[in-house]
């Protein structure tokens, strides 16, 4: 699972956008099934964001993603990503005139659960039910 938070200012995005930025997230995971994906949107009250101890500043967005589904075991793979999600989130941000910046966490594998489930392992057949299924299904119903 991919849990993406996104802070921002009060109406920097509309519904709109939030769908259209969530569907773009989504699709950086493809093949993961997209029910793995979730993404928060923070609005921050115009006074309660600051930077570097100065502010409050109104044109920030900070996004905090968590990652558990998979991990990038290379320095390679992780400069790739980063620079999909750059160029998903461009266009949002620094082409609204928004400043930015994003990180990701990665957790252990097996410190997850889905409705109480253990996930199925990484490109197992159970994994691929659940994608066809789009939602999390006990092992017996697939």
């Amino acid at each position: 699972m991919p849990l993406w938070n996104v802070f921002h200012p009060a109406g920097a995005f509309s519904r709109e956008d939030k769908e259209l930025l969530a569907a773009r997230i989504t699709e950086l995971y493809n093949p993961l099934p997209k029910f793995y994906v979730g993404v928060v949107f923070q609005e921050v009250a115009e006074d309660c964001f600051y930077v570097g101890g100065r502010g409050p500043v109104g044109n920030f967005v900070r996004i905090w993603v968590d990652h558990i589904a998979r991990t990038m075991p290379t320095a390679e793979i992780r400069k790739r990503f980063i620079g999909m999600c750059n160029e998903v989130l461009t266009p949002f941000t620094t082409g609204r005139g928004l400043d930015w910046e994003f990180h990701i966490d990665e957790t252990a594998f097996d410190l997850w659960s889905i409705n109480g489930l253990a996930p199925p392992l990484p490109n197992s057949d159970e994994e691929k039910r659940w994608r066809e299924a789009n939602r999390a299904l006990p092992a017996q119903a697939a």
